[in-house]
């Protein structure tokens, strides 16, 4: 199995970096488009396992705030310019958050098969709410005909009118995204959200605030969603009901276990990889989604934890790596057991032993 030294291991991490950076000023733009569209899933499949993977429960409604965010967006966008960056981000992501608060309020009460089934409830609300009302243009959708403006004082910042720019954004969001999320894990609060995912009952009885726990994660779950789905209808100009429908939170849910749970990076590289596959497939095949099925079958019968496994390989070597011998280390300094006393001397006369 190949070890990397950690500084080797930082060096290509920076590499990999450099290189996704310099993808705009050396792809077309319909390979720097489509790379921003896996990381906005990447983003989403992200938030959504930090509920599931770290917090041991399965949510199908983080569509709904991937959908909701595109939405406030269109609703804030005047018909002559693009709304402001600073602004319209901020109220769509509190909007999500209150959203996000009501629901897991309600459904982190239930555990188990009953919190997939409330969580899908309500997003199959939130889904109707657009699709058989006039809220957002109905069925239809609606049309975004700007993008955000990021300016200071009236001056420009960033165009995200450009596809390198609007990359470099999404880039800039997936990366903070990431280390929000190892932050997150690292910290005592994720300490404590595993652990509840782990034993709830022994976490209550050492005095954990499981609720408070799952809710916020939640929450910040749903947040990070919704900043993806906030991007993403910026990226297309249009936002539709089936942003928020259960197909798509299936979708991301898929991305997390092919990657692989309880890993940070896991449900990025399952999104490149979903995402990637489906690109490859469509090409080539008629029925690429019964190829496409199978293929995602097969990985997670050949790698259990996902395609996350593959980059164990590359994990770096420590002392607790080393084979540990069944037998204690003997300790010079430790005092030695005395020796066995020696049987009594037994004699022998006659017919009668004599001791």
């Amino acid at each position: 199995m190949i070890r990397l030294h950690p500084t080797m291991l930082r060096g290509l991490v920076a590499l990999i970096l450099i290189a996704a950076a310099a993808l705009p000023l050396l792809a077309p733009n319909y390979y720097v488009q489509f790379a921003s569209k896996a990381m906005l899933m990447g983003m989403v499949a992200l938030s959504l396992n930090l509920v599931v993977g770290y917090g041991g429960l399965v949510s199908l409604c983080h569509a709904a705030f991937f959908g909701l965010a595109g939405y406030m967006l269109g609703f804030m966008t005047p018909e002559s310019g693009g709304a402001s960056f600073w602004l319209s981000l901020p109220v769509a992501l509190l909007a999500v958050a209150v959203v996000a608060a009501i629901i897991g309020a309600l459904s982190l009460r239930t555990r188990g098969i009953y919190f997939i089934m409330v969580t899908l409830a309500f997003g199959e609300m939130l889904f109707y709410l657009f699709h058989d009302t006039r809220i957002g243009g109905g069925s239809d959708g609606m049309y975004i005909y700007f993008k955000p403006e990021i300016a200071i004082a009236g001056l420009p910042l960033l165009d995200l009118e450009q596809t390198r720019s609007f990359y470099w954004l999404v880039l800039a969001m997936l990366v903070g995204a990431i280390l929000l999320i190892m932050a997150i894990v690292k910290s005592p609060f994720g300490h404590a959200l595993q652990a509840a995912r782990d034993n709830e009952k022994r976490a209550l009885s050492l005095g954990f605030p499981v609720f408070r726990l799952r809710l916020v994660a939640f929450v910040v779950s749903a947040m990070i969603a919704g900043l993806a789905g906030y991007l993403s209808a910026a990226q297309f100009g249009f936002v539709a009901p089936q942003m928020l429908g259960w197909h798509l939170s299936a979708t991301v849910l898929v991305m997390v276990v092919l990657g692989g749970m309880s890993s940070v990076l896991g449900p990025v590289i399952g999104a490149f990889a979903l995402i990637g596959l489906e690109e490859v497939l469509k090409s080539s095949f008629e029925h690429w989604k019964l190829i496409k099925g199978l293929i995602i079958i097969g990985i997670v019968f050949a790698l259990p934890g996902g395609i996350r496994q593959l980059a164990e390989l590359l994990r770096p070597r420590r002392e607790d790596d080393e084979p540990v011998s069944a037998d204690p280390p003997a300790d010079p300094n430790a005092r030695r057991p005395a020796a066995p006393a020696a049987p009594p001397k037994v004699e022998t006369k006659g017919d009668f032993q004599h001791v």
